[in-house]
């Protein structure tokens, strides 16, 4: 827990001035996602379009949203979060985790096929970063600092991810989801 709070210090010093302050979540609004079983990526300018400056800095430029300043770090709801590009499921609350970072933190990706985990060397040490599979969104970060059984703690960012209220799960397309919650 030390060391997460260490890298939350330096990140929250490192990407302060770095990204304005969370902007609207243009699909968390209610805009219909993509279907995600048969998603085909857009265009750049389709992507600029319907992504805040923000969701487009940090999932096509690596971009990070600043701690404890963003739409899901505190969210206590049950329903699983899905990639804000393609709509691909990747987490679920029921894997949540208060980290002390800021950030949502997870301790397990809800498809692991979804994922993909790469060697990340950018700002002096090096992490594994997580992005989407069919998105290709950059994500966060995990670390080998989470609770157990995993051990593991995927620190993502708000910006990436678009969250999916259990109750919300069969109208939006997610209904096999459901039973997660029951």
């Amino acid at each position: 827990m030390k060391s997460a709070r260490l890298i939350a210090a330096l990140s929250l010093i490192l990407t302060s001035c770095m990204a304005a302050p969370s902007d609207d979540n243009r699909y968390s609004a209610g805009k219909p996602m993509r279907d995600w079983r048969n998603f085909s990526m857009p265009s750049e300018e389709v992507l600029r379009d319907e992504l805040s400056d923000l969701q487009y800095e940090v999932t096509q430029h690596e971009g990070t949203e600043r701690a404890f300043d963003n739409a899901y770090w505190n969210n206590h709801e049950e329903g699983i979060y899905v990639d804000i590009v393609s709509g691909e499921p990747l987490f679920s609350s029921r894997d949540k985790y208060d980290s002390g970072t800021g950030w949502p933190s997870f301790t397990k990706p809800l498809i692991a096929e979804n994922i993909v985990e790469r060697i990340d060397g950018k700002l002096f040490m090096q992490r594994t970063e997580v992005r989407s599979k069919h998105g290709d969104s950059h994500l966060g970060h995990v670390f080998p600092d989470g609770p157990q059984p995993s051990g593991e703690r995927y620190c993502m960012n708000s910006a990436a991810l678009r969250f999916i209220p259990k109750q919300k799960l069969q109208e939006w397309g997610y209904g096999e989801f459901a039973p997660l919650f029951e």
